[in-house]
């Protein structure tokens, strides 16, 4: 049973998604402090100011907290715009060195050449 579970643990996969989650909590830390520090006090306290609200999680309407909602839909809109980004990033920089390292090798005889030159030999002897 050890043995299975260390197998288990082991495997590529599962270090691969425990690096994956890693990376995403400290990004997501990266993108709160983005938010948070860089995009709320740029463009959205102005908009704030102007409704009278400290903090966007402070707007409400009718007794509906709609700010809470509102700074989740702004955190996923720049979570995904980064996302595309890096993956378009990254798709474009494989893309690159695929070309890089494709070395055309000189065609090989065909079948049919194959079978003629077998031909040819046979006709001989």
């Amino acid at each position: 049973m050890l043995k299975d579970l260390k197998e288990f643990l082991l495997r590529g996969n599962v270090i691969d998604l425990a690096v994956g989650v890693i990376i995403a909590n400290a990004f997501g830390a990266i993108v709160k402090s983005l938010i948070g520090d860089v995009i709320t006090p740029l463009f959205l306290n102005p908009a704030l100011k102007a409704a009278g609200v400290n903090q966007i999680a402070g707007l409400k309407w009718n007794g509906i907290a709609y700010g809470s909602f509102l700074s989740a839909v702004i955190n996923f809109l720049v979570i995904g715009t980064v996302l595309f980004f890096i993956v378009k990033s990254a798709e474009k920089a494989q893309s690159l060195t695929k070309k890089d390292d494709t070395v055309e090798e000189p065609a090989g005889p065909t079948e049919l050449e194959v079978l003629q030159e077998i031909k040819a030999l046979l006709e001989k002897k």
